[in-house]
């Protein structure tokens, strides 16, 4: 295996995880509207550094349980459960978002805005399972083995796609501000159907493994 297949997959995993509207992309382009590119730039630094840590954590767990289905089994029962909870909460529960927040963002520092970046990337504990089943997936279809050295390429391109998905936000937020608005105000749902189809795909695995 070439290191340019896991280095690929690690970069289009990121981006596809990062680009829709999200607490972090969208701080750090209201940083850049309201302080300038460089303090973004530096919550894009802190945010990436622990994205590192987070999916070396996952892929390293993910190689745990790659030849333990039973846990892969459990892991999916959790996560139809979780899931299913998450469906009912934004589609039912959760208060409709309003929209843009004309909110003021205070000139803080380089550093500060760093820290920032690294607690709030800290607080999202989204990638972890993310990469997991990526990488276990990835496994699967033969596009991915758990080496040390494709390891690292693969968390090097999912660092590299992190940082180009975060920097897209930053240089074009301006043009696509209008369509994110829409987005806002319309994320309960689409998180809502996504957690959905997610549940339903994870139950189907689940009959399968038990029934199938």
């Amino acid at each position: 295996m070439t290191y340019l297949t896991p280095l690929f997959s690690g970069f289009i995993a990121a981006v596809i995880g990062i680009i829709p509207p999200g607490l972090l992309n969208m701080t750090a382009a209201k940083i850049n509207l309201k302080e300038g590119k460089k303090n973004a730039l530096w919550f894009v630094i802190g945010a990436v550094l622990v994205i590192l840590f987070q999916v070396t954590v996952a892929v390293l767990f993910a190689r745990v349980i790659d030849n333990r289905p039973d846990i892969v089994t459990l892991l999916r029962e959790i996560g139809f459960v979780t899931f299913s909870f998450l469906t009912i909460y934004f589609l039912f529960i959760a208060k409709k978002p309003t929209g843009k927040k004309k909110s003021k963002i205070k000139k803080s520092s380089k550093k500060s805005r760093f820290f920032l970046g690294m607690l709030l990337s800290g607080l999202n504990f989204f990638p972890i399972p993310y990469y997991v089943v990526v990488s276990v997936t990835l496994s699967s279809y033969r596009l991915f083995v758990f080496e040390n050295n494709i390891i690292f390429t693969f968390v090097l391109g999912s660092v590299l796609g992190s940082f180009a998905a975060l920097y897209s936000y930053i240089a074009f937020f301006g043009k696509i501000e209008k369509k994110t608005d829409y987005l806002m105000r319309n994320m309960n749902t689409i998180i809502g159907s996504i957690t959905g189809l997610v549940a339903l795909v994870t139950l189907f695995n689940i009959l399968n493994y038990y029934f199938g």
